[in-house]
């Protein structure tokens, strides 16, 4: 019976804690808040780690991870409380000082986010109180500790069934407050119409997909486009609000923009490739879409920003996303007439809100992590010098431009193939510098020439092909690319940190004998 209340006691308490989070900021939620303090605290080789083992679901396994804490946690207390309920009590009171310290710690936070942890304690403690009175009521005078009178154990067991019924409700409103504060948000972008764009991006080349059994579509579609990011809680930002602003060192004329406002300069769309720093060589985290946005390089020329080249003394452009993130990207590479956007739309659709929406940065050549910061509020001008971003300070590179890889998409590792002719195919990508040539190799021969898709300018992935003449047995395939400006992809393996993965991407396969 105290393991029993310790359990239901931690679910009323969760439930309280989630019910006031939804009156105030969802991210200030006890699970939400902890789990990003882990974020931050998890050591760079854990956390690549992690996102190697679980991929996008890693924020998922991380919240069952605290959960499960949680719960165990739960049952010590439960069965401290049946020994020595005040000590029980102020365990209970310890859980909530830690879900409030966390809360407090994030980024944006006031001194409201640490309420939900409080009010969950609170809660917690009262309905563990109330639970181990009543457990220690169910034992006749004399009997032995754990032997129960069974009529109050009934009485007990409904008490439980009553807390866990209350604290369902208390759940299920939470779960609708929550759903109605983003509901602005939702309708929204919902009313949100792309703008037509000033100057279209052309229509994808023919070519440009080779339509090769097991490769994926040329542009991304947005369901499955990667998403590698902190936000354990999707911000939902409501268009109608947003603003942006942009101010620092250098700029002459700060500017704070509304949507509208942001949407009446010139609206351009660009087909351009995304990968992330934490991309392992043949990585899924890569993903090619057809973006609409404003050119941020002539946003920040109108407000009097000129990048160092030009004499300009800011050379590091922070963007900062509504959850408090910040992302450096150097001045020069926005400004050096790349098709850098603060972009609205993706694949002829508004940004869906796992993506960014309303506003979010996209800036071809470099990774993620130093130029595409999504749920965008504000842009300060300084240097690298005087400021580390986010990831800077977790042992990330300060600038990273992204290395040329290719990968195989076809055959899988460890097929089992029959023998004749095969379709090895994938993509390439080296964004602003673009894709020359991919070569393909077995079991250490010589390099062979893939047929490349049509060019879709140098911002986009490749799609290639090779056929090969398979022969039965275990065969290796290697793959290597050549970008725009003739550099080799090296073969020498080394890891994500600090600034991208670099070897060539092997598959190992297997070819059925004849018969």
């Amino acid at each position: 019976m105290g393991a029993v209340s310790g359990i239901v006691a931690a679910v009323a308490g969760l439930a309280s804690a989630q019910l006031a989070a939804a009156a105030g900021r969802p991210e200030a939620s006890p699970v939400t808040a902890v789990g990003g303090a882990v974020v931050d605290l998890t050591p760079v080789a854990v956390r690549e780690w992690a996102i190697r083992l679980f991929g996008t679901s890693d924020k998922l396994v991380l919240g069952l991870g605290i959960l499960a804490v949680l719960a165990a946690l739960a049952v010590g207390t439960g069965l401290l409380a049946v020994r020595h309920l005040p000590a029980a009590l102020a365990v209970t009171g310890g859980f909530g000082l830690v879900g409030a310290l966390a809360a407090l710690s994030r980024p944006e936070a006031s001194w409201r986010d640490a309420l939900p942890s409080l009010v969950g304690a609170l809660v917690s403690a009262g309905v563990l109180y109330l639970l181990v009175t009543a457990a220690g009521r169910t034992r006749p005078a004399g009997a032995p500790q754990g032997r129960a009178d069974s009529m109050d154990l009934r009485r007990f067991g409904r008490l439980v069934v009553a807390v866990l019924a209350a604290s369902a409700g208390v759940g299920i409103g939470a779960r609708r407050l929550g759903a109605h504060g983003s509901a602005d948000a939702t309708a929204s972008r919902a009313r949100f119409r792309l703008p037509r764009p000033t100057v279209p991006a052309p229509p994808v080349p023919a070519g440009a997909d080779l339509r090769v059994p097991g490769l994926g579509p040329f542009l991304t579609p947005n369901p499955d486009f990667y998403r590698v990011d902190t936000a354990l809680v999707v911000p939902r930002v409501d268009a109608d609000t947003w603003r942006l602003r942009i101010h620092g060192e250098g700029v002459t004329r700060p500017l704070e923009l509304d949507l509208r406002q942001l949407l009446a300069r010139p609206v351009v769309e660009h087909d351009i490739t995304l990968t992330c720093v934490s991309n392992e060589v043949g990585g899924p985290y890569a993903g090619n879409a057809r973006w609409l946005g404003v050119r941020l390089g002539d946003l920040l020329r109108e407000a009097g920003v000129r990048p160092p080249s030009q004499g300009g003394t800011a050379d590091q452009l922070v963007a900062r996303s509504v959850d408090g993130m910040t992302i450096g990207t150097p001045v020069e590479a926005v400004m050096d007439g790349r098709a850098a956007l603060l972009a609205v739309g993706m694949n002829g659709r508004p940004l869906p809100f796992a993506h960014g929406f309303p506003v979010r940065m996209v800036v071809p050549g470099l990774y993620g992590y130093v130029s595409a910061c999504k749920w965008l509020a504000e842009l300060r001008l300084t240097t690298f010098a005087a400021y580390d971003a986010y990831w800077v300070r977790r042992s990330w590179a300060q600038q990273a431009v992204v290395k040329t890889q290719a990968r195989i998409d076809t055959p899988r590792p460890y097929a089992d193939l029959s023998p004749g002719r095969v379709a090895v195919a994938g993509v390439a990508w080296a964004q602003h510098r673009g894709i020359e040539r991919v070569q393909v190799r077995v079991d250490g021969g010589p390099w062979q020439e893939a047929r490349l898709g049509t060019a879709d300018g140098v911002d986009t992935w490749r799609q290639w092909v090779w056929p090969w003449q398979a022969t039965p047995g275990r065969h290796r395939l290697e793959v290597r690319a050549t970008d725009g400006a003739g550099a080799v992809q090296t073969g020498v393996r080394t890891g994500t940190v600090p600034d991208g993965a670099t070897g060539w991407h092997t598959v190992d396969v297997n070819v059925r004998a004849l018969g």
